[in-house]
Parts: structure tokens; C-alpha cells; sequence
């Protein structure tokens, strides 16, 4: 019986923990991503952005997920991305202090019963903010539930004599923890339920530092299949996880003694071990991240780029059974959709560096697309006659994205490299806020893009009507950044001043690249009459 207590507490508890990352994902999941794509700037921003997101998402594998998909696609350097994951360590850390304080427990019936308010009003922020409190409120239930289900285990005999013995292996004791964070997908889960046992101080420290190290395990394993920069990032996490526990391992009776005397207002050894380790190993290994980036980029290479550069799905026996054909041209035009991203992450790439070298691949990319959209022009249009009425319409849509892409290429190509070509050769200085600004329309333009390849493959409703939405909010946002330009004109600027053309013309054209890109969801939302063919207000 106490195994099925402990169980359905640690199972109520990582429930709760999806609840509320899924619900913040929901609210805020494009803020939180522009947050982590934009503040990587600097050091500390870098730092500051992974905690953030991990306090809002509530979990560490998550952020390093989200960053992880970042590196690979350009839009962070590995040094700073690795500097994201240390914030976002600390923010696991945090998240089961606050969790632990006294009394908070309490909170739990109000944060239900918001949540459940909140969940029934229309709104993704709503019901976003709504699910993501009922998930805190499950998070506190289950800790009474855990505390209640381990009461037996303090008395117990069986554990009073297993115990010693595990304290006297502690190396055994740090992989049993590991093996619990990555059983539960979650260090945080672990380092909860090893606050709850009455542990011998230094075992204590051990099992939080195998829960570090278990936790660090699943991003490697969910990024196995991503670019060599993904891995990177999460194998150099799980590097200096490790490295990190076989310092503290053989020093954990006086880590335990230290921490005991620490003033700090927690319940538990195991969480102040937790908070402690993150803390230190973040400022411990903070200076040597370049050199760590540099020695993975040497361990980890990069894959050789694909020589074929021609279409790879448009086969010619296919045209005479439309299904096959349309499969095949879809999966082209998605691979379009990817050098689209490609010229896209690198015009943003040297905007941020000031550097034009990596410009020099986008006309090379902006011809391979203008070559691939006419070969699936031309495929389609040989369609068999046999082909349906839904199948010709499906067709036509995959015509208009495709060359929605082409325009987008076009563009790049002819608007915003030569732009940020500028702006390098004239050696042009946005201000801060400027910069800022123009680099977050960037960020919010690439996660549409990828949106709008979701749409196109998913054809799912939702996703499109997000995607209608989010096109609303990038024209909001452009219009919000040209008055603020023009406010930093008025208030005489220089940087302003000498980069004003170029700052509205950059971002009219990225306004116009979302414009484009949203357009796949058209199709989907008029099949169900959720579009108006007019903005006009009737009279």
C-alpha cells in the first residue's frame, strides 16, 4: 500500500508538472520563445532568459529542448546556449524551493479553484493561465500526498538497515538517483520526493546530485536525431552535470554540514543542495563555456551538407496516382520551406554579427528555391486526369504556398540582405531599443515560419486560426516599433536618426515575409467559413 501511495503521489506529481507547462506553453508559449530567442545577446541575458523560461515552463528538459531546436537552426551560438541551459538548471532549482516553503501547501484549493474559473472562459491566454495554475495546485496536493506516503518509510526497519549500507556507496546511491530522474523525466520530481525521506545528510546531497545527473540524460536522448549543434548543446549539459557531481561526490558530508548552517529559508537539506549545486556549478563554469563550446564543436562535427540539390521527391511514375503525386510534392515544398529558414536564420545571423559573410550563402539558397518551386510547378501541372475534385484543390494549395515561399525568397534575397548588407558596409549602428526591437520581429518571424510548415503538413485548424492570429500581432508589433522609431527621431537620437530608413524598411519586409508565410492557414480556415473575404466594417 505505501508503494501504490508513493506512486500515485509521484504520478500526480509529474501530471501536475505537464499541466502546468503545457498550460504555460499555451498562454505564452510564442512570448517565452521569443524571450529565449531575443535575450541571447549577452551573457547574463542568455542566463537570465533560460531561467525565466524554466520558471514559466517549469521544466529544465523543456527549455533545453526549445534551445536546442534554437542552436541548430542558427539562431544561438553554442556559447550561449549553453549559458541558457545554466539558467535554466537554476530555474529547477528555484522552482522546488519556492515549492518547499512552509505553509505554501495552503495555496493549493485557491489555485485550483482559479484555475478552473480561469480554464472555462474563451482565450488561449485564459485557459492557458487557467490550466497552468490547476497543474501548481496538483504540484502542492501531491506533495502532502508524497509526505504522507513516505511517513511509514521513516520508521520503518527495512529502512533503517538499508540505508547504512546504501550510505556507504555513495557512488551506487548517485546512480539509484539518477536512475529515478530519468525514470520520472523530471530532476525536479526526484529532488521532491528525496526532500521527503529522512536521508543521513551526506546520502542526502548525493541522491540531489544524481537527480542533476539523471536529468540531464533526456535531453541527450530526445535530441539524438537533430543537428550536430542540438547535441552539442545537450551532451555539453550532461558534461558539465557530470563533471559537476564528481566534484561534489567525494566533498558531500561537508557540502551537507555547510548547507545545514546555511540560512536559508527552505525545508530540507535536499532542496538547499539542489539550489546550492545549480548556483555554484552555473558561476563555476560560466568562465570556461567558450573553451567547453569550442572542445564539443571538435567532438561533435557537423554532417556534411547534401550534395543533391535537385527535387527528391517528384517521381514521375507517381503522377499517374494523384495521392502519391501530392505526397511528393508536399514533401517538397516542406523541404523548400527549410531553405527558406535556412536564408532566413542567416540574414538574422549576420544582422546580429555585423558580419556579411553569412549573406553570401542566401543567393545561392534564393536559386535553388526559384529553381524547385518551377520543378513542382511544372509537376503538378501534369497531373493524371483522373485526378479528384479534393485532390485538384489540394493541388492548388500546395501551388500557392509554394510560391507564397518564393515570394519570401524573393524577399530576402532583394529586401533584407541587402539591407543588413548595408547597414554592415556603412558600419550603421541601430540604438539599443531599436536593435531590440528588429531583432525580435526576426525571432517572431522564423517560430511563424515553422508554424506555417506545421500548418501546410497538419492541415490542423487550431494551428491555422494561431498562425491568423499571430499575423495580427507581428503587423501590431511593427506598427508599435516604427512609432517608437519615430519617438526616438523626435527626442533627436543619432543611432535613430542615421538608421531610420533602414529600420522601417526591415521591418516592412519581415512584415511582408509573415504576410506570406500566413497565408497557408487561408485554405484551411475558409474550408470551415471562418475567414471574411473583406476587413471593411459594414455600414
Amino acid at each position: 500500500m505505501t508503494i501504490l501511495q508513493l506512486g500515485g503521489a509521484v504520478a500526480l506529481l509529474l501530471f501536475g508538472l505537464g499541466q502546468t507547462r503545457d498550460g504555460m506553453t499555451e498562454a505564452f508559449g510564442i512570448r517565452l520563445r521569443m524571450a529565449l530567442g531575443v535575450g541571447t545577446r549577452t551573457g547574463p541575458g542568455a542566463f537570465l532568459s533560460g531561467l525565466v523560461t524554466t520558471l514559466g515552463l517549469q521544466s529544465s528538459t523543456a527549455t533545453a529542448l526549445l534551445a536546442a531546436s534554437f542552436a541548430e537552426r542558427g539562431m544561438i551560438r553554442g556559447r550561449m546556449a549553453q549559458i541558457i541551459l545554466l539558467g535554466a538548471n537554476l530555474g529547477t532549482a528555484m522552482t522546488a524551493w519556492l515549492l518547499s516553503w512552509g505553509g505554501v501547501g495552503a495555496l493549493a484549493p485557491v489555485l485550483l479553484l482559479v484555475g478552473y474559473v480561469l480554464g472555462r472562459r474563451r482565450g488561449a491566454v485564459q485557459t492557458g493561465i487557467g490550466r497552468a495554475l490547476i497543474g501548481l495546485g496538483l504540484m502542492l496536493v501531491s506533495l502532502e500526498l508524497l509526505d504522507t506516503a513516505v511517513a511509514p518509510l521513516r520508521d520503518s526497519a527495512q529502512l533503517a538497515a538499508f540505508l547504512p549500507m546504501l550510505d556507504a556507496a555513495w557512488p551506487v546511491a548517485l546512480l539509484m538517483a539518477a536512475g529515478v530522474a530519468f525514470l520520472c523525466s523530471s530532476s525536479l520530481a526526484a529532488v521532491l520526493l528525496v526532500a521527503q525521506l529522512s536521508l543521513p545528510p551526506g546520502l542526502a546531497v548525493v541522491m540531489v546530485l544524481g537527480a542533476n545527473l539523471g536529468g540531464a540524460v533526456i535531453p541527450v536522448l530526445l535530441t539524438a536525431g537533430l543537428g550536430a549543434a542540438a547535441r552539442r548543446l545537450t551532451i555539453g549539459n550532461l558534461a558539465i552535470r557530470l563533471v559537476g557531481c564528481l566534484l561534489a561526490l567525494p566533498l558531500a558530508a561537508m557540502i551537507a554540514a555547510l548547507l545545514q548552517i546555511l540560512p536559508l529559508p527552505a525545508s530540507g537539506l535536499a532542496v538547499k543542495a539542489h539550489l546550492v549545486f545549480n548556483l555554484a556549478l552555473a558561476f563555476g563554469i560560466w568562465p570556461f563555456v567558450g573553451l567547453i563550446s569550442r572542445l564539443l564543436e571538435r567532438w561533435v562535427e557537423d554532417e556534411e551538407q547534401d550534395p543533391q540539390l535537385g527535387p527528391r521527391w517528384l517521381e514521375e511514375d507517381a503522377l499517374q496516382t494523384p495521392i502519391l503525386a501530392l505526397a511528393g510534392a508536399s514533401r517538397e515544398v516542406l523541404a523548400v520551406g527549410d531553405t527558406i529558414e535556412r536564408m532566413l536564420n542567416q540574414t538574422r545571423l549576420a544582422f546580429q554579427q555585423n558580419d556579411p559573410a553569412p549573406l553570401a550563402e542566401v543567393a545561392e539558397l534564393e536559386n535553388r528555391v526559384d529553381r524547385r518551386q518551377q520543378e513542382i510547378k511544372t509537376y503538378l501541372s501534369r497531373l493524371g486526369s483522373q485526378a479528384t475534385e479534393d485532390e485538384r484543390r489540394r493541388a492548388i494549395t500546395i501551388l500557392d504556398y509554394v510560391i507564397n515561399l518564393e515570394h519570401v525568397g524573393d524577399i530576402i534575397d532583394k529586401g533584407l540582405a541587402p539591407e543588413v548588407r548595408k547597414k554592415v558596409g556603412l558600419g550603421l549602428r541601430f540604438s539599443t531599443e531599436g536593435y531590440q526591437e528588429l531583432d525580435r520581429m526576426f525571432v517572431m518571424t522564423q517560430e511563424n515560419l515553422r508554424m506555417a510548415q506545421t500548418v501546410f503538413m497538419t492541415r490542423d485548424r487550431e494551428t491555422a486560426r494561431r498562425l491568423v492570429e499571430l499575423k495580427v500581432e507581428i503587423r501590431n508589433v511593427e506598427r508599435q516599433s516604427a512609432q517608437r522609431h519615430l519617438f526616438r527621431l523626435r527626442e533627436g537620437l543619432a543611432a535613430s536618426r542615421e538608421t531610420s530608413s533602414l529600420h522601417l524598411d526591415i521591418l516592412r519586409d519581415l512584415k511582408r515575409i509573415n504576410a506570406h508565410v500566413a497565408s497557408v492557414a487561408h485554405p484551411i480556415l475558409d474550408e470551415d467559413g471562418l475567414l471574411v473575404e473583406s476587413r471593411l466594417r459594414g455600414s
